[in-house]
């Protein structure tokens, strides 16, 4: 990520005046940009926490995260849908777009953040999925997928019979 969409992440979030965690691996940031701007830091005061890693399926999981902002991501998606935690979706490539696709427009779970990053719209973007109408319906998607994922891989859960009947089969030969 380049320092340009990384300070409109940083200060469309600043400007939401919501708390949050903020993930920040020095490798997915080009050159020294992963500095932030000096602003930032005065608005976020006592509700910003940035690290450069945590257990991310942990944390989703945690009831006092609302929201993920992800590149959209297979696992992010799944980790995301499987915690019942809806997204705000920025893909960047591969099967991203796919994956933003499925979530904002048939799971109803995810809000897609335009490539061309703006502050204006990630503060938009975080009101409407902390505060809205459009988060809490997105919320209870969330909360029914999380359900279904639950579902599936009960001990009599498709997920969890598909993969006895795969262990039968290689045992089988």
């Amino acid at each position: 990520m380049a320092s340009g969409p990384l300070i409109e992440f940083a200060m469309g979030i600043a400007n939401s005046k919501h708390p949050f965690l903020w993930i920040i691996r020095a490798d997915l940031v080009n050159g020294d940009s992963a500095i932030l701007p000096p602003e930032f830091n005065e608005k976020t005061k006592g509700r910003a926490f940035i690290v450069a890693w945590c257990p991310q399926e942990k944390v989703l999981n945690h009831p006092s995260v609302r929201g993920f902002l992800t590149h959209c991501g297979w696992n992010s998606v799944t980790e995301s849908m499987s915690a019942g935690v809806p997204m705000l979706c920025w893909p960047y490539f591969s099967d991203q777009q796919t994956n933003c696709k499925y979530a904002c427009k048939d799971w109803e779970v995810g809000l897609e953040i335009e490539s061309d990053v703006k502050r204006d719209e990630v503060e938009r973007l975080v009101k409407e999925l902390m505060e809205g109408e459009k988060g809490k319906h997105m919320k209870k998607r969330a909360m029914e997928w999380k359900r279904l994922a639950y579902e599936a891989t009960s001990q009599h859960g498709s997920s969890s019979m598909n993969l006895e009947k795969l262990v039968r089969h290689i045992i089988s030969k």
